[in-house]
């Protein structure tokens, strides 16, 4: 008998087991409830008006204009699109998690008497302000307990809005340290006491322009492009910033300027104390903090700013190759073949090895600098071989190459100094050149 009870519960639960089965993993799934929306009728774009009180008591009245959002208290500032759009748009799809009390005889249990948060919002057309009241987490952290103004319902909402509503007035404002258009710029101009560094672009390539003529590493001025336009405020330091010798920007100690076309915006660098360092906009009194890794990154010294490849041709890209080598000089030139094939030829015309030559070239474009001498070192007074390159139909470019004991170095034409490269790069292209002549 007793067997058969357990027979028949272990069939009871896979019977069960079997419908959950089927209507949950196989079977159409339950639909699920909808949430009551807290504002139903609320648009982003119908919000007109903000006002902000934080936990920490502080309370900010944005306003939208032709411009966008602007803080017009307690400060008059540009407000930071990403930290509106946020509350703006949460504000539209805020749902009810779930009702705790319909008709609360205190909610001060919930703290929300007073509210720890008080967003207000003013629609498009409308006089009034409707307000949306929060208060303190559940006891699990999972939620927030909140109630809309002349509602005495206290409701639930996710606790991932605490960060998105509770903003102090900095935390609203625009914290960029330029406002700069980044896709604009074609000129950097860092000054740190007499050494100046700067890069202007052409097209789409950048070169250097002080203190020497060079071409220009173009991830590396890209991405300090990128840190000075996304550089933010840690803090406002001083709103007026009538002293300021005592943050040591009278005189910085780096100036920066970024231009796009006529337009010019300058960045001053002064102190560094506990990882931050006093900073101020050239063209606002205020002096703010940034982290030092900023500036950091932005003192660039014109070998970081410079281009690392030895040559800017690619081994598809060329037609062209002339080495100069002691008292031998080898020139390939890339032809069609009666049936239309890419090849290589010599300058007598007779057809050389494409697999060499291309390998040849593919060592070659492939040297990079390690570091730059400042002057040609006494190696370069007698190179070990000149190539001269033709490429993307009439570019062309000469670069010396030697190399003494263990270190190799390459000057390009037009360009100070020389670039120190690594050595098994360079005998591995000497190889290649070798081949060639087998």
């Amino acid at each position: 008998m007793k067997g058969l009870t357990t027979t028949a519960v272990l069939a009871a639960l896979l019977v069960g087991l079997g419908a959950y089965i089927y209507f949950y993993e196989w079977g159409e799934q339950p639909a699920a409830e909808e949430k009551e929306k807290a504002f139903a009728t609320v648009a982003t774009d119908s919000i007109e008006e903000l006002q902000i009180k934080a936990a920490t008591g502080e309370t900010s009245h944005l306003r939208r204009g032709d411009n966008g959002w602007e803080i017009v208290e307690p400060v008059t500032a540009n407000a930071d699109p990403a930290e509106i759009s946020s509350i703006t748009s949460n504000l539209s799809s805020l749902e009810v998690q779930r009702v705790v009390d319909e008709n609360p005889s205190d909610v001060a249990q919930y703290g929300l008497n007073p509210p720890k948060v008080d967003v207000a919002f003013r629609l498009k057309n409308e006089k009034d302000f409707r307000h949306l009241f929060v208060g303190e987490k559940t006891a699990t952290g999972g939620d927030l307990y909140a109630r809309r103004q002349n509602d005495k319902k206290v409701f639930l909402i996710s606790s991932f809005l605490d960060s998105t509503f509770n903003r102090t007035t900095f935390d609203l404002r625009d914290k960029r340290i330029l406002a700069i258009d980044r896709e604009k710029v074609d000129a950097v101009e860092i000054a740190n006491g007499r050494d100046v560094v700067q890069v202007v672009k052409s097209g789409d390539q950048w070169r250097l322009a002080k203190p020497f003529d060079a071409r220009g590493d173009y991830g590396a001025v890209e991405g300090l492009v990128t840190r000075l336009s996304s550089g933010q405020m840690q803090r406002i330091v001083d709103a007026e910033g009538k002293d300021l010798k005592q943050y040591g920007l009278d005189p910085p100690t780096t100036t920066v300027t970024v231009a796009a076309g006529s337009a010019r915006a300058s960045l001053l660098f002064g102190r560094t104390e506990a990882q931050s360092t006093y900073a101020k906009d050239a063209s606002r009194p205020m002096v703010f903090a940034v982290e030092e890794s900023l500036v950091t990154d932005v003192r660039k010294p014109a070998a970081d700013l410079r281009r690392k490849d030895v040559f800017d041709f690619r081994s598809f890209t060329a037609n062209r190759i002339e080495v100069r080598r002691g008292a031998d000089t080898l020139v390939f030139e890339k032809t069609k073949d009666k049936d239309g094939k890419e090849i290589w030829r010599t300058a007598g015309g007779q057809n050389a090895d494409t697999t060499k030559v291309e390998d040849l070239l593919t060592k070659l474009s492939n040297l990079r600098a390690a570091s730059f001498e400042t002057a040609p070192p006494a190696a370069m007074t007698s190179p070990d071989m000149t190539v001269n390159v033709r490429f993307d139909e009439n570019k062309t470019e000469t670069v010396t190459l030697a190399k003494n004991g263990s270190d190799a170095y390459a000057a390009r034409a037009g360009e100070p100094g020389a670039a120190k490269l690594e050595a098994t790069p360079y005998d591995d292209a000497v190889k290649a050149l070798d081949a060639l002549k087998q």
